[in-house]
């Protein structure tokens, strides 16, 4: 049995044999005296060994006949060097750090996209030399999810629970996905928010083995090369940060890893993409965080944030390889980048990649879900409502737009004149006209005829919006005279707190509904305990992003669209509104509960295709018939698989 890399030879070499975790037709040689010592790339990136023998080295360029003897039926598998190996070399000589070795056994039960560990059968255990490397108990895939959430349930540290998700998803892939999809509400504010938030400021401390690609300014002219270097080949979804605004935590630098790592997971267990065809990217120009610079631990690059030229060549440089080596319909979040490059990378890239940015537009897209449905308890329609951000970064001005976007597509109103319905608070006042000289271009629609506030309760009394949204990423500032405030002027004061982590929230839900005596229609972007009020149980509902892009990123992927348009946006959060019952508006809730959320997430990505379809930016033809069925049949499975 030979040992190989398990993604070498996908694009090169026939594969035998689709059920069995790593197996390839090798040719025989003429019996020699071989003995392999490396296996490493050529210049033309096609897999070579090493071959060493009575001869000079030789490379053999084709795998599949360069292994004498060997059993065709061989289990084929990555595996590290024996410790002998390294060894037996002394201090200053150069070692290569793969190796081909017999027995790949104990290698299978390392390799996280193919084991099993005890549900291993009988007839497998045989087949693949495990003998020995197991307990003689053979369980199924659903006691491990029953014994292995009962040790979570254990931690009392979220940060602890987070580490243990994330070496399991490092043991055992499939286990992994199989346990966050039975219990995606209680998980997922360990592998994504609040909990990444506080990995990522650990980041440093508690990194083991990377999971993503992190492409420095060290590799400037060589990311194709960097990006080559990742085993798996057909990639679909991309989510990159530089970690310049993660959250509402600020510069994280190449500790923003984290989040990537968290969105692709869900892209995954909420929406069916595959995680073979997910690559999490960070892109390293250094931090201004003085703490990172000086922590010993931190493991990105010591120097202060490139910018200006410097940077955009490297973003530049990263698009193009992406696309080249990937394909157009690869698609690119944009994740966490600061305002200053967000709308302009956005801006720059949406005519030529198929790229996403969820802070401005996915938050977007979650928010309308949710205001859509709030109108069926407090009435009306959008345009009969007025609407106040405190906030007026990437979340605020992007929700801003695809509110007035869809006030606009639903009275023929001018966009223009849609805008007027919505007013923004920064951090110096209410944005009017009179400040449009010093407004960065993304405000500057938002500049309205009116004198200026500086606070945001009198701008609460002074517009008198229906709706109060926070996207400030400053905790408490929905303070209790603005809350009253916005419950002196509406029957059903419409109150969305949606800064992360917890820590940032404008208000919490106990605050929102015990100053609004009950009466508010609340939703936050982390989540919060139900809280009871004059007898009744009020449930927040989470404004959470994870309800649209994974059923996005999949309605997009199975469509093959090459473009993302403002239209799928709002075809994904009329989805999403429509998925909410009478039974969650009489609990409080403006959206479903999460259980539901691979259901939630075929619909939104029909409704995305569907709109793909007709805008004529899909290009994978002819249109099935029913598209939330053929969505629910794309979507991976974490069912083991059986293996000969």
């Amino acid at each position: 049995m030979i040992s190989l890399h398990r993604s070498c030879f996908l694009n090169n070499a026939g594969i035998s044999g689709s059920s069995s975790p790593f197996s390839y037709k090798l040719k025989k040689l003429p019996p020699a005296s071989v003995k392999v010592t490396a296996l490493a790339p050529n210049k033309d990136r096609n897999s070579s060994v090493l071959i060493e023998n009575s001869h000079p080295l030789e490379e053999i360029k084709d795998v599949t006949s360069s292994i004498a003897d060997v059993d065709p039926n061989s289990t084929v598998s990555f595996e590290e060097p024996e410790v002998s190996y390294d060894d037996a070399a002394s201090d200053d000589q150069l070692v290569t750090p793969w190796s081909l070795s017999v027995a790949s056994g104990y290698a299978l039960l390392r390799d996280p996209h193919h084991n099993k560990g005890l549900a291993f059968n009988e007839k497998e255990r045989d087949a693949h030399y495990l003998r020995g490397l197991l307990p003689p108990t053979v369980i199924s895939q659903d006691l491990q999810v029953k014994k292995l959430m009962h040790s979570i349930r254990k931690y009392q540290v979220p940060l602890q629970k987070y580490m243990a998700m994330m070496d399991l998803q490092e043991l055992n892939e499939r286990l992994f996905y199989k346990l966050l999809i039975n219990n995606v509400e209680e998980l997922l504010p360990v592998v994504y928010t609040p909990t990444v938030g506080e990995a990522c400021q650990k980041y440093g401390s508690i990194f083991r083995r990377p999971q993503g690609l992190f492409i420095s300014l060290k590799e400037k002219g060589k990311i194709r090369e960097v990006l080559r270097n990742w085993p798996q080949r057909n990639i679909q979804v991309i989510v990159v940060t530089d970690g310049e605004r993660i959250l509402g935590l600020g510069d994280l630098g190449c500790q923003g890893m984290g989040i990537p790592i968290g969105k692709l997971s869900l892209y995954t267990a909420l929406g069916g993409v595959c995680p073979s065809a997910c690559l999490p990217v960070t892109i390293d120009v250094g931090t201004n965080n003085e703490k990172l610079l000086n922590d010993e631990f931190y493991i990105g690059l010591r120097q202060r944030r490139a910018t200006g030229q410097e940077y955009a060549e490297l973003m530049h440089e990263f698009m193009t390889a992406v696309k080249q080596t990937y394909g157009e319909k690869v698609l690119i979040q944009f994740e966490d980048f600061a305002n200053h490059n967000a709308f302009d990378l956005l801006a720059k890239y949406s005519t030529t990649h198929l790229v996403f940015n969820d802070d401005i537009q996915g938050t977007a897209s979650v928010v309308l879900a949710g205001l859509v449905a709030a109108l069926k308890v407090v009435g009306g329609t959008l345009a009969d409502h007025r609407f106040l951000f405190l906030g007026a970064g990437e979340a605020g001005t992007g929700i801003a737009e695809l509110i007035a976007l869809e006030i606009s597509k639903q009275t023929n109103m001018p966009l223009q004149e849609a805008r007027k319905k919505i007013s923004l608070v920064d951090s110096k006042g209410l944005i009017v006209k009179s400040r449009m000289e010093s407004l960065q271009h993304f405000k500057k629609p938002w500049a309205h005829d009116h004198e200026p506030i500086k606070n945001l309760v009198d701008a609460v009394k002074e517009i008198k919006p229906t709706v109060l949204i926070g996207t400030s990423g400053v905790g408490r500032t929905f303070t209790k005279e603005v809350v009253e405030a916005m419950a002196a002027l509406n029957e059903k004061p419409v109150i969305f707190s949606l800064s992360n982590p917890t820590s940032q929230s404008e208000c919490t839900a106990e605050e929102a509904y015990t100053w609004s005596q009950g009466r508010a229609i609340f939703a936050s972007g982390s989540p919060f305990d139900p809280v009871e009020y004059n007898g009744r149980v009020f449930v927040p509902g989470q404004a959470n992003n994870a309800y649209i892009f994974p059923g996005l990123g999949l309605g997009l992927i199975m469509s093959g669209a090459i473009r993302v348009h403002d239209d799928m946006l709002l075809a994904a959060s009329e989805a999403l509104a429509a998925r909410v019952t009478q039974e969650n508006f009489d609990k409080g809730l403006i959206y479903p509960p999460f259980r539901n959320i691979r259901k939630i997430s075929a619909h939104i990505a029909a409704n995305v295709a569907a709109k793909a379809y007709e805008l004529g930016l899909a290009t994978r033809q002819p249109q099935p018939q029913d598209l939330v069925k053929y969505a629910e049949n794309c979507m991976y499975n974490p069912a083991y698989q059986s293996y000969r």
